[in-house]
């Protein structure tokens, strides 16, 4: 996400698929995706940003639409701001 750090475990996803039987066949008929992020507060404007607009860039997005109702949310937590952040001074 647009320069937030995602690593070790701040970018968590949990999707969960509806199926529906169309003539004696199962078909996914909807998708809903839960994005978990954890990042510093002052990372949320753009977080959720990003967030607004990936569909027009995400090539599994573009490929399933026209079959699959894909729909998400995103939970932002914010990160407890360290120390060095505080005092202004830049982590290397």
């Amino acid at each position: 996400m647009r320069k937030i750090d995602a690593a070790n475990d701040r970018l968590m996803a949990q999707a969960v698929g509806e199926i529906e039987k169309e003539e004696g066949v199962l078909v996914i008929k909807r998708i809903h995706v839960r994005l978990h992020l954890k990042a510093p507060a002052a990372d949320r404007e753009t977080a959720e940003r990003v967030h607004d607009m990936y569909r027009d860039r995400c090539p599994v997005y573009r490929s399933l639409r026209a079959a699959i109702a894909i729909t998400t949310e995103l939970f932002f937590e914010p990160l407890p701001e360290s120390p060095v952040a505080a005092r202004g001074v830049s982590a290397k």
